[in-house]
């Protein structure tokens, strides 16, 4: 007597999916059940069928785009198919399926969300034991993983590596090339979760480099980290015999030496903080080091080398940029090219979004991300500076002259004079820190002639005065002033102060100007010899510097400030803007006035600004003053109090540094 059957046993083989597997129908039918049946709760009955090899590489590159809305509980038959599927038809359908990937309904998660039990995240339950009985993958714990593109992301590449590694071609390079361009359009077009995603990168190209550094963990508890492979690799059916040549090989190697580059590029610029820190803050950094009494003295303020070692979002980005670097290295990335690509003048070249290169033909025709290459010059040089287990390493510092001056004019401006200082905070960060260190290791080299001199401090100081970072714009203004007052010639000097105050169209920058006239001017005049060693005496020792710079360190504002109530409110604005360079201002011609020692020299006596610049000033800030007190409504102040008093306080200064002239003349 037959033993009774196992009812489930019955039904799982009668299951449609099971039922209709060719010879019963062919594999054309045999899709469509699969499509029509496609449920998450079958795809455990799906895993069972995919283990027919044969089956799976006829069938598995059309499963790929249905399978991918079922993530993560589909992660399973996805690698099915990364093992046993025709490997060279399902890469089309990975990259195909990248190129598709949209990111734009993802979001950050807000505190309230990531407390919460579901937000953007899902989470997933624990396998349970039985075919059929889960729809969660066994490769998985309990855990959070991230919203559904970024798992489709992570997952794709994981099948991606696995399909490379099976195709035994003699020019892996035309494969390889597709899928990395493919990789890089999903990429670019993410916003946020950039770190996992970064991280899946960094693990694919590790895979298929056979790069044996463990993988960096995620913060967050991803499924990309706990993922295992299902199974033995069935072979290429299409194998070619040959093995890849040594120029294949090489051709393969720089394709993944550029991808690295260019994922760099992206994640560095990705990084952005609402705390003033702009990338990896390496100028902060260096600058703690160099010049430590610099470090503002104030209650509960942390040092920017405390922040990267105690923050945690911090200390990943550290994490991230040594994983890509040392990757780099072992794949044979020369500093020496590095260097070639970042000083290359000519435009880089840059794919049309939506099409796709060639294959190239030669590890000459692959470049490498310009600004990523710039990444990876800059932590060489920081941590030779930052970290004492360099100290040995060849020094590489990068000369003022003609080498930062060369980075300058291939990195910022590059949409016209008016951008100037506002790229990327992270790319400023990176350019202002190796300008630093070059002035710390005293390597500033020669300037071709004046005008590249002139140039060069000019793209410092629009730094210095356009970006939103407070810190960048502290280090920029040291560097403008360092590289400034380095230069031998005391007239190429003054006549970038003179150009400075006369033609910049920003008040802070002129405000700058007035800083370096000060340091100039003291230093000429400081006790003791002033002849330099030709017996030159300088011309901030003589009347003739400040005479130069007079009408435009204290112009005629007459006609500027006769103005009407019709012109009120204009007239504030643009008093408002220039504000700060009339205090500095003042504040220098206080300084000549208290400073006896200098009348004589200077001809400060001479120096007459009370009709056409103190009166008016004095007059202005008078009226403003008083439309203030009555709230200043006429001004186009809106009823905000906090910007009220803000404003008469600063307008109070102006007053109160113009009583300190008044009185000084009285005495002179």
């Amino acid at each position: 007597m037959a033993e009774p059957q196992d009812p489930s046993q019955t039904q799982k083989e009668e299951h449609p999916l099971l039922a209709s597997r060719p010879p019963v129908t062919d594999a054309i039918t045999y899709l469509t059940i699969i499509e029509y049946n496609l449920e998450e709760q079958n795809l455990p009955i799906l895993h069972q069928v995919l283990q027919d090899s044969e089956l799976t590489s006829t069938i598995g590159w059309d499963l790929i785009h249905l399978l991918l809305p079922f993530l993560p509980a589909s992660e399973e038959c996805l690698q099915d198919i990364a093992t046993k599927g025709n490997p060279r038809e399902c890469v089309l359908k990975v990259t195909e399926a990248l190129r598709l990937l949209e990111f734009e309904e993802l979001h950050e998660e807000t505190d309230e969300e990531e407390d919460g039990a579901e937000g953007s995240e899902r989470k997933l339950k624990s396998p349970e034991v039985g075919l059929g009985e889960s729809s969660t993958s066994p490769a998985f714990q309990r855990t959070i993983l991230p919203p559904l593109p970024v798992l489709k992301f992570e997952i794709l590449l994981d099948v991606l590596a696995t399909l490379h590694r099976r195709v035994k071609t003699k020019y892996p390079s035309r494969f390889l090339s597709t899928s990395l361009q493919a990789v890089l359009v999903a990429y670019n077009r993410a916003n946020t979760h950039i770190e996992e995603l970064t991280l899946s990168a960094i693990k694919f190209v590790k895979t298929l480099s056979g790069t044996k550094r463990p993988h960096l963990p995620s913060r967050r508890s991803s499924g990309n980290l706990l993922r295992t492979g299902t199974g033995q690799s069935e072979p290429d059916a299409e194998a070619q015999s040959e093995a890849p040549s040594w120029e294949e090989t090489h051709l393969v190697n720089r394709l993944l030496q550029s991808f690295l580059t260019h994922i760099l590029e992206d994640y560095v610029l990705s990084l952005t903080s609402d705390d003033d820190v702009p990338g990896l803050s390496w100028a902060s950094r260096l600058m703690e080091k160099y010049e430590p009494q610099r470090i503002p003295n104030k209650p509960n303020y942390q040092k920017y080398a405390d922040r990267f070692a105690d923050d945690e979002d911090l200390t990943s980005r550290v994490a991230i940029l040594g994983q890509v670097v040392a990757l780099t290295q072992d794949l044979g990335l020369e500093y020496e090219e590095l260097l070639r690509t970042v000083m290359d003048a000519e435009v880089e070249k840059r794919g049309v979004p939506g099409t796709e290169d060639e294959p190239p033909a030669t590890a000459d025709d692959i470049p490498l991300s310009r600004t990523g290459s710039l990444f990876l010059i800059a932590a060489q040089n920081v941590k030779q500076e930052l970290y004492a287990s360099a100290k040995d390493a060849q020094s590489s510092s990068i000369p003022i002259f003609p080498g930062h001056a060369t980075i300058i004019s291939n990195f910022v401006g590059q949409l016209g004079p008016q951008t100037v200082g506002l790229e990327p905070e992270a790319l400023l960060d990176v350019i202002v820190a190796l300008g630093l260190i070059a002035l710390e290791r005293n390597n500033v080299g020669e300037p071709k002639d004046d005008e590249s001199f002139a140039q060069y401090l000019q793209a410092i100081s629009l730094i210095s005065a356009n970006t939103p970072s407070p810190s960048l714009r502290g280090h920029a203004h040291y560097l403008t002033t360092t590289v400034l007052r380095s230069h031998p010639h005391d007239l190429v000097r003054l006549t970038f102060i003179r150009d400075t105050l006369e033609y910049c169209p920003y008040e802070n920058l002129k405000a700058s100007a007035v800083s370096w006239l000060k340091g100039e001017t003291l230093e000429a005049n400081a006790p003791g010899p002033h002849d330099d060693d030709e017996g030159h005496t300088s011309i901030f020792a003589t009347p003739v510097a400040l005479s130069t710079v007079a009408p435009y360190l204290w112009p005629n504002v007459t006609k500027q400030y006769a103005f009407t109530d019709a012109d009120l409110a204009d007239t504030w604005m643009q008093f408002r803007q220039e504000l700060g360079f009339y205090v500095a201002a003042l504040n220098f011609y206080y300084l000549l006035l208290q400073a006896k020692y200098l009348h004589g020299p200077l001809g400060v006596k001479d120096l007459k600004i009370g009709d056409h610049y103190l009166t008016p000033l004095k007059s202005a800030a008078a009226r403003f003053q008083a439309e203030l007190r009555q709230g200043g409504g006429a001004l186009g102040i809106d009823s905000d109090e906090e910007a009220l008093e803000q404003a008469k306080a600063d307008v109070g200064l102006l007053e109160k540094v113009i009583e300190w002239v008044e009185g000084g003349l009285q005495k002179l």
